[in-house]
């Protein structure tokens, strides 16, 4: 009853849906070309063959996906990838870094006839969701057209949990709608299947498995000589109110350090003009990537760009991992320690809990609470290299120490790759709400928790700063 009711009240809301992503696209949130993707158009053909979905929310979930796609259409030369998101910094990013039978289209908006729409067209034969999207309409739809549907890197705050545990009448039909859930760490899986998953596994978190970021050889090189022998230190995917900490951090660094170069990349990059008003009104001299200034003489290099992290992660050897000195929860460790730097992080972490639990367990981070202690850690770590490298080290050593769970993760789900490379297409609309087409494939251990284990001009390696 409660999910035919989000229903009719969705599809009644359509008017409002649509002002509100014509007001989304006004300030940039929405691709006004791509709108119509939106209400589930298509704008290019489907591929014949068989066709895997993946969906994540937005770009953290889409980069966790990248290495399972590269994966899965290597395996398998018949299956194509359908990628979808919704939000544009995500589009934009993965137009630069989806291999070739993987394409990208935004996820339709949550009203029943778009999702119709959108599951019309495309016909998956499996869908793969990431982590924590669960839109009831579009749960509900894929259900009933029998597409088999299976959760990865599946995560449920504890914030979120105690919510859903107040509404089992709505979480319960929608994680029910799952065949297989894979939890990424053993709280996130015992709170799924606490709230209704029928299938629940835990085999780790796939952002270990995430190659490297890339970079642009020839630019790394250039930008090494531009700024040779100045210290460097790199705050990344900051929020607002971190890049005035950041500002006040420098100026202390750079009494001791007169040359420091520090470099601020905002999590949305288009904050930029912003961003470069406040370090310029804090009498910060800012040089923005943007505008295509370097950083010879300035303090500041302002990286207001999309997709270049890897470029910054290695011109600098100490990385403070933003959205985490204000109560965002954190971004992903793994990044920086992967390419050589020294992890620095404030206490709000709770999206990665589990990963800086283990960081901290192998003293692989650097804890800071405010402005005069990162300045301290900063300080001391350019002042040891000895120290900063034992501290890289230590974080790659917990990056690379898993790497193993997209071994596991394949594992869980080649018996439904293989189901999908053989499935004939419903002959029904998927309007209809044909049967679910079963449990597990046949050899699927039964419910309940179970623990199992580029272009030549890009750098994808481990690179050192």
């Amino acid at each position: 009853m409660a999910l035919g009711l989000y229903r009719g009240l969705t599809t009644a809301a359509e008017p409002l849906i649509r002002y509100y992503l014509a007001r989304r696209c006004e300030a940039g949130k929405e691709d006004p070309d791509r709108l119509n993707e939106r209400f589930g158009e298509a704008s290019c053909a489907r591929p014949s063959g068989a066709l895997a979905w993946v969906h994540g929310a937005s770009v953290g979930e889409a980069v966790s996906a990248l290495a399972l796609i590269d994966r899965m259409l290597a395996e398998r030369p018949r299956l194509n990838v359908l990628v979808t998101t919704g939000t544009v910094t995500s589009a934009r990013l993965l137009a630069k870094r989806l291999p070739r039978r993987a394409f990208h289209q935004y996820v339709p908006v949550d009203h029943a006839g778009w999702i119709h729409r959108f599951l019309d067209h495309w016909r998956p034969d499996l869908a793969l969701w990431m982590e924590s999207e669960l839109w009831p309409n579009l749960i509900r739809g894929i259900a009933a057209a029998g597409t088999p549907l299976v959760l990865l890197n599946g995560r449920m705050s504890e914030a979120s949990y105690r919510r859903w545990l107040r509404l089992p009448f709505l979480i319960r039909p929608l994680l029910g709608s799952f065949a297989l859930c894979l939890g990424q760490d053993d709280a996130q899986t015992e709170r799924l299947a606490a709230l209704g998953a029928r299938c629940t596994r835990m085999v780790g978190n796939l952002k270990y498995a995430a190659a490297p970021l890339p970079a642009d050889a020839a630019e790394l090189e250039r930008l090494r000589l531009v700024i040779a022998g100045r210290p460097v230190w790199l705050a990344a995917s900051t929020h607002p109110g971190e890049e005035r900490i950041v500002a006040d951090a420098h100026r202390a660094v750079a009494a001791r350090h007169p040359d420091l170069l520090t470099i601020i990349a905002p999590r949305h990059a288009d904050r930029g003009t912003a961003v470069a008003q406040e370090l310029i009104d804090a009498g910060l001299r800012v040089a923005c990537r943007s505008a295509r200034e370097d950083p010879a003489g300035r303090g500041i290099y302002l990286a207001d760009t999309m997709g270049e992290l890897g470029l910054f992660y290695r011109l600098a050897g100490i990385a403070f991992v933003g959205g985490s000195l204000v109560p965002h929860g954190g971004h992903n460790p793994l990044e920086p320690a992967l390419l050589g730097a020294a992890v620095l992080s404030g206490p709000h972490t709770r999206n990665f809990a589990a990963v800086f639990d283990e960081m901290r367990a192998a003293q692989a981070v650097g804890e800071v609470t405010d402005a005069v202690a990162l300045a301290a850690a900063v300080g001391a770590l350019l002042d040891d290299p000895a120290r900063r490298r034992a501290l890289a080290a230590a974080a790659e050593g917990v990056a690379v120490a898993r790497a193993g769970v997209l071994d596991a993760v394949m594992d869980e789900i080649g018996p439904w790759l293989d189901r999908a490379e053989h499935r004939q297409p419903p002959t029904s609309s998927p309007s209809a709400p044909n049967p679910p087409r079963g449990g597990p494939p046949k050899g699927s251990p039964p419910k309940g928790i179970e623990r199992s284990g580029g272009p030549a001009h890009v750098i994808d390696g481990r690179a050192r700063a």
